[in-house]
């Protein structure tokens, strides 16, 4: 499953970062490829975040031993690893990740749940929820990615 996302992708990006604000969009390029000998798929993304350059790295697996989707991710506004587990729902294609993040603004570690989407070969949909200051979930980001011809 992780080899069909191999290759180039366009991100679209939206930011939920103030639900009494408008959304921000960028734009983003990402490239997958697989790696250590066919057992996790590298990401690597370069684009514009909050009008300053971005870069970010994550590897997904599958534990074979724990029957769980693993991710990892680490960018340059930031110094923590954030580490995700999640599991596949085959009737939607969709793995559910739940895991914990750092808060940029209290540098507290708060739960983050996030739903990836394979929506057919050239496109999937990623949608992160956090923690808003009211103590409910709250959708913090969707990327539309499509696949580069």
């Amino acid at each position: 499953m992780m080899a069909k996302s191999a290759g180039d992708w366009k991100a679209e990006v939206t930011q939920y970062m103030d639900p009494t604000q408008p959304p921000t969009k960028t734009q983003s390029k990402v490239h997958n490829e697989m790696i250590m000998g066919g057992r996790y798929l590298s990401t690597k993304w370069s684009g514009d975040m909050m009008g300053m350059p971005f870069e970010g790295i994550s590897t997904l697996g599958f534990d074979n031993a724990r029957k769980l989707y693993v991710s990892t991710w680490i960018d340059n506004m930031g110094t923590g690893i954030m580490n995700m587990e999640g599991t596949l729902d085959a009737a939607t294609n969709t793995i559910t990740f739940n895991g914990k993040m750092v808060n940029g603004e209290t540098l507290k570690e708060e739960p983050v749940r996030e739903t990836f989407t394979i929506m057919d070969k050239d496109h999937q949909l990623m949608q992160m929820y956090g923690v808003g200051k009211d103590g409910k979930e709250f959708k913090s980001m969707q990327i539309h990615y499509t696949r580069k011809k």
